[in-house]
């Protein structure tokens, strides 16, 4: 990609290299939903909620080299910029205007208005602040326990992170979570989740799109990115923590969906083609 030397978001807040110690109060709100780009540990932790107690993050095993840290860190922010640049111009032809996220930089653990958030989560949505949290170190996950490697795949998981706030601002979001909590089984509030990570992935393809047009891409970048959106399917994931799938509990989508959704974003660039929930 290129992304050196680029216009660079200001809403970034680094928190890297701060105490591990977590504590303070939290928001008590209930039935927040912290949005994952994938629990690729085997561990669905998209209903973490509440008031966590203080407790001793434990430092990530995955260490970065001081200049690759340097370099992800400059590409997240020009990404980020991108993002905004995407949205504030979809949210101006429709007649309103884009209120970027805060992007978090942190190590290890850090305080969110959801509650506790770890890296071993990977990257995620807080909608009570409005916030995308990412360890840097994830890059380095991706890598070794997704075979998902390159900037372009990390750029992905950014803007499909950017694309739950736009799902927040839309009041996709919030919608979404009352229907959940009227759910009549735990396998239809998760057909909802499922709809709402393909479509933050359909979002994600028009930040692509954006990307394309503008010539930033260079060769193999799309691939990258949609070998990481493969990457994070739950079929994938479960069949490499469990050996088998089950598909009831679904939360993100298949790898052929999460790649067939970010393909529409990425071809079409138009929101309107990105309604998951209309269909099957």
């Amino acid at each position: 990609m290129r992304w050196q030397g680029r216009k660079q978001s200001s809403n970034v807040e680094d928190r890297r290299g701060r105490s591990g110690r977590i504590g303070g109060k939290g928001t008590g709100i209930i039935g927040i939903i912290i949005l994952l780009v994938g629990a690729y540990y085997g561990v669905d932790l998209s209903g973490l909620v509440g008031t966590p107690s203080p407790t001793q993050i434990t430092q990530p095993q995955t260490k970065l080299d001081s200049k690759l840290e340097a370099q992800l860190n400059e590409l997240s922010r020009v990404v980020l910029a991108d993002t905004e640049t995407v949205w504030s111009n979809y949210f101006a032809k429709n007649g309103s205007r884009y209120t970027p996220t805060t992007l978090v930089l942190y190590t290890a653990g850090t305080q969110t208005a959801c509650g506790t958030g770890q890296a071993a989560m990977g990257p995620f949505y807080c909608p009570a602040d409005r916030k995308v949290y990412i360890d840097l170190s994830f890059y380095e996950d991706m890598r070794k326990k997704l075979g998902a490697s390159g900037d372009a795949a990390f750029s992905y998981v950014i803007a499909h992170e950017v694309g739950h706030h736009v799902q927040n601002l839309l009041g996709i979001l919030p919608q979404v979570n009352q229907m959940q909590q009227a759910a009549n089984s735990k396998a239809q509030a998760n057909a909802l989740s499922v709809k709402l990570e393909l479509q933050a992935d359909c979002f994600a393809g028009i930040w692509a799109h954006y990307a394309v047009n503008q010539n930033l891409f260079e060769e193999g970048d799309i691939e990258e990115a949609v070998n990481a959106a493969e990457a994070v399917g739950d079929d994938r994931l479960q069949k490499r923590s469990q050996g088998y799938v089950v598909h009831d509990s679904f939360t993100h989508g298949s790898s052929a969906e999460r790649m067939a959704w970010f393909k529409r974003g990425l071809n079409s660039g138009d929101v309107n083609q990105c309604n998951t929930f209309a269909a099957r």
